[in-house]
């Protein structure tokens, strides 16, 4: 690999945007791709597909055969409550790869007795959030039922684009939520980001069956292309 293109890779992957290195495995040939950059590339369906599944893989494309080198950023989730769904999901997270935070002001809950080796940040959101670096690689997850600290937490995933925003609640609930948001500068197209009820629909009812359908919602958002995203809602 040329120094040139090593720095720029290792630029992009400090800064937690997401990479590919397209090499010829025959001439040795090597040229690096941005995510900004894909929609112009001749190979954006390939580069689209690796991507979303988070993995290398050899391809042919223009009598060529190709090795993509995918450099993406680890994912986060950010769970806004230290409640009983949090202990289920929180730990089930981790087991699939991501780099777990929980954010509760509340210190009778967000304890390490109830979380072990979990992150915490007894905070409220506008102090915890901001050191926490959320960003498109991040899934947020709300599920306090309190708009004290739902709330302002939405807001900020809102403003850092984060790939998933969930939120606890009825339907009835999150109409509610959607009123005090508007109140408070939201638009629609924000509000329309937030997956209320929050899960995949398969009948969960415990904390623990409801953190199973949390993680699938956030891996379909994550892994899927577009249209089977839709189907899958």
């Amino acid at each position: 690999m040329k120094l040139e293109i090593l720095h720029e890779l290792n630029a992009e992957r400090a800064a937690r945007r997401p990479v590919i290195l397209v090499t010829d495995t025959e001439s040795g040939e090597q040229r690096l791709v941005k995510a900004r950059d894909f929609a112009g590339d001749p190979l954006r369906a390939e580069l689209d597909k690796q991507l979303r599944m988070g993995k290398s893989a050899n391809v042919e494309a223009g009598g060529k055969k190709l090795f993509l080198n995918v450099y993406a950023p680890t994912a986060k989730l950010v769970i806004i409550g230290a409640v009983h769904i949090s202990q289920a999901l929180a730990p089930l997270a981790r087991s699939l790869g991501y780099d777990v935070t929980v954010v509760d002001p509340r210190t009778a809950f967000a304890s390490p007795e109830r979380f072990p080796d979990i992150p915490l940040v007894a905070e409220w959101p506008d102090t915890a959030l901001p050191p926490l670096n959320v960003d498109a690689y991040t899934a947020f997850v709300a599920v306090t039922h309190d708009p004290k600290i739902d709330d302002p937490a939405l807001l900020h995933a809102f403003e850092r684009n984060c790939f998933y925003i969930g939120a606890l609640g009825s339907r009835k609930t999150h109409a509610k939520r959607g009123d005090r948001l508007r109140a408070q500068g939201a638009n629609e197209s924000d509000i329309a980001r937030i997956h209320a009820p929050i899960g995949l629909a398969i009948g969960a009812v415990s904390p623990s069956e409801i953190a199973v359908a949390i993680m699938a919602e956030i891996t379909a958002v994550l892994r899927l292309p577009p249209k089977e995203k839709e189907e899958a809602a």
